[in-house]
Formats: C-alpha cells, structure tokens, sequence
C-alpha cells in the first residue's frame, strides 16, 4: 500500500486556491476554458457561465479554509484508531462545534456498499454499548453483524436485533449465493443451506472451541476487537444513533488496507465526486 506523509499533503495543498484547483479540476476535468474568479469559490467561462465545484459537497457553505478540511481528511485516513472531535479540535484550532460538524461530514464520505461479498465469507454478531443490568445485560446495547471475505473486504451494519428474519435477510442483501459462508453455532445460521448457500459449521464459542473442521470465525472477531478497542480508547463512547457512521469508518479504512491508492487520496476522491 503506498503511504501519503504529511508532507505529501503539505506540498500538494499548501492553499485553499490549491485545494479548490484539485476539487475543480478533477470534478470537471473537461472545463479547460474555465478561469478562476478573484476573490471567489467559483470558476467563470468567456461566455460568463459560472461553475461552483464545492456545491453539493462537505465543504458546501463552510468558512472553515480548504487546507483544514483536507487535513481533518489525511487526520482520518493516517489514523488506525480514528480521530475524535476533540482531537481535532486541537490539531486544527477549530471550535470543537466546528471540528464535530467536520469529522461527521468526513464520515459521511466513509458509507459501506458495493458488490456482493464472495469467496469464503466469515459472519457474525456482536454487541457494542453500555452494559445493561443483571435482568438484561443487552438492554442498553447495540447490535453489529458483521461478514467478512477471507484477505478482502469487511461489511459492517447495525441491526435491530438477532432475529431470524434479520440475520438471513441482512447476508442475502450482502453475500452472494456463490460464497462459503462460515458461521459460529447459533442456530439461525443452520437456515442458510435452504437458502441456496454452502454453509460451513463453525466452532462452538461456548464450549471455547475456536475452530471446527477448518471452519472458524477468528478473521470477523479480530475485526470486532479493533473497532472496540479503538472506539473506547478514542471516542470512549459512541451512541446507537451515530454508530453506524464510526463502524462505517473503521470498515472504510480496513478495506482499502491493501490499496494501491493511498486512502486519503481515495476520501478525498469521494468528497470530490459528490
């Protein structure tokens, strides 16, 4: 994976006039005959038109400086464990109303999709929050299933609950019927081969048994253990209404781990293409 430095960023975007320059041209790589307007976020024709290359993006109506935003971004794609408001707040000198409303826009940039998952694909659930009582130690948590292809990416989405119709309907939208799903032994997973999926039995966690015949779930709970570790150590705590947005983080900069384009040229290809 090639590494992007502080000083690549430095010597690439050292003014907002800098910034904007990339945002534009990348965005409207055919409007050559277009000049910048002094003073101004926008870019005229000779005939007069005007085109305005951060409308509709995360920097739409910001008076926080380009050279900011694009620090925030390089903060998010140099960081394993991610990057607080606060942490912001004091790298930039922002507000930290301002440095909040950033990093939720940059996360904005980090949404999951894509093609359906394939090969050999681990599946699993866990639950992030606070603890609950001794009547119900889940009461105040909230559900993550995740599936993850063995060496290649990871999908990540909040659910309601482990209820049947939830777990089998969340791997049919997600993996494709050609994958091999791994599984530990809950009991909604024996479902799946009467869904037209090849289904690897996986260990008994209960017993402590971590890997059953081949099969085991270890790559998806590695996964879990990051993202944990890192959101309490970084963020400490994270509300079930923004959690998808901090999963959809850590799923970002995992799956491009292995990219030939460095992940803050990748975030700051998506802010452009909005």
């Amino acid at each position: 994976m090639n590494k992007y430095t502080i000083k690549d960023l430095q010597r690439d975007f050292p003014t907002d006039e800098a910034c904007l320059h990339y945002i534009f041209t990348n965005k409207y790589p055919t409007a050559t005959q277009y000049k910048k307007v002094t003073g101004r976020k926008c870019y005229a024709a000779p005939n007069g038109h005007q085109i305005h290359p951060l409308a509709g993006s995360i920097f739409h109506k910001s008076a926080t400086p380009l050279t900011l935003w694009f620090q925030a971004m390089f903060l998010f794609s140099a960081s394993k464990n991610g990057v607080s408001a606060k942490e912001l707040q004091r790298q930039l000198g922002v507000t930290y109303k301002c440095a909040w409303r950033m990093a939720h826009q940059i996360r904005s940039l980090m949404e999951q999709g894509g093609d359906l998952l394939t090969g050999t694909v681990e599946v699993d659930e866990t639950y992030f929050g606070k603890k609950g009582n001794k009547h119900n130690k889940f009461k105040t948590k909230a559900a993550l299933m995740g599936m993850v292809e063995r060496n290649g990416k990871v999908r990540v989405t909040k659910i309601s609950d482990r209820q049947t119709h939830i777990l089998l309907g969340t791997i049919k939208a997600n993996i494709s019927k050609d994958a091999k799903i791994m599984t530990d032994e809950f009991k909604v997973y024996a479902k799946l081969p009467a869904l037209g999926y090849d289904r690897a039995k996986g260990p008994k966690h209960g017993k402590k048994h971590w890997v059953y015949k081949g099969a085991h779930t270890n790559t998806i709970e590695g996964f879990w253990g990051q993202l944990k570790r890192s959101i309490r150590g970084t963020y400490h705590f994270v509300s079930a209404q923004h959690l998808q947005a901090y999963v959809n983080e850590f799923a970002y900069r995992y799956n491009l781990r292995a990219s030939a384009v460095p992940v803050f040229q990748h975030l700051v290809g998506r802010a452009v293409r909005q």
